[in-house]
């Protein structure tokens, strides 16, 4: 019977993401991201991001029958780091989702239904990683913890969670006070499972819609700080593109093909999850439908 509901109501989501214009546009932005990231072996070989691989090469080459996007200013493949990088650029972003969506959960879900002391310790600290900016947050603990993709990714998340949190904890005072919770208490359930049967599925679309907009936040945070130079040097990214696209001055020398496929990439994923999640906020809150 469970497993019916669901059936059901995924095909709901999926009947009405078909029929909203902007959203499935962004589904299909999406998909053929992933297709791209995960082409990168059939497209380009992975050895021809080593700065090895450039020396015989023309720098900074126009794009032609060889390389069809050119050279970047040793030699190297563009459309092979573009490739990788897309790779890599989407493991952060998805990966700093799920850390900053599993810490914003669970601090809204404490906050919201919790009482007394725990919520107000809770909305202390969420107001201080609400006020402190995130960007220079970030900065500090990627030089301190390492630059690799992995750890990037978790420091993205963790200064990223504060927003998500008020806005569950939000939706659970709500749910909270309705009927059905309190006809659950009256009957002795406990508190794991009120937020467990209760709760949390009243909030699981809120956490999904949410996700989603989470994801471009961090593959514009992942692009900043590598364009910075606070990347992983030895990890090939979107924003590493740009990062030595400024500094080799192709953009003096119009040497475009080597900075703009980047930039086109960054603003089409964080478009395409944009589109997607303003979508699944309309389907899954009736409230926002028809504006």
């Amino acid at each position: 019977m469970t497993w019916a509901r669901r059936r059901r109501a995924f095909s709901r989501v999926w009947r009405e993401l078909r029929h909203d214009r902007p959203g499935f546009i962004g589904l299909l932005l999406l998909s053929g991201f992933g297709l791209f990231a995960l082409s990168a072996p059939l497209i380009a070989d992975r050895s021809s991001l080593l700065a090895a691989s450039g020396r015989n090469n023309p720098d900074l080459a126009a794009p032609s029958s060889k390389f069809l996007l050119g050279t970047d200013e040793i030699g190297r493949d563009v459309l092979a780091q573009l490739v990788w990088g897309s790779r890599v650029s989407l493991f952060i972003g998805l990966l700093a989702t799920v850390v900053a969506v599993v810490i914003g959960s669970l601090v809204g879900l404490a906050a919201g239904y919790a009482k007394g002391k725990i919520s107000a310790v809770l909305l202390a600290i969420d107001d201080f990683f609400l006020v402190v900016p995130f960007l220079p947050l970030a900065i500090v603990l990627a030089v301190i913890l390492g630059r690799s993709p992995t750890t990037l990714a978790i420091v993205i998340g963790f200064t990223s969670w504060a927003g998500s949190a008020r806005l569950i904890r939000a939706q659970v005072l709500t749910l909270s006070e309705r009927a059905y919770v309190e006809r659950a208490r009256a009957l002795g359930a406990g508190s794991w499972h009120v937020i467990v049967r209760h709760v949390l599925p009243g909030v699981a679309p809120l956490i999904i819609a949410n996700a989603t907009l989470i994801v471009p936040t961090a593959i514009l945070t992942e692009s900043t700080l590598s364009f910075l130079g606070f990347g992983d040097r030895l990890s090939p990214s979107w924003g590493k593109l740009l990062d030595g696209a400024q500094s080799s001055g192709s953009i003096t020398i119009n040497a475009w093909w080597y900075f703009l496929p980047p930039g086109l990439c960054i603003i089409g994923i964080v478009l395409a999850f944009t589109l997607l999640g303003r979508a699944l906020e309309r389907i899954f809150d009736p409230r926002l439908k028809g504006r």
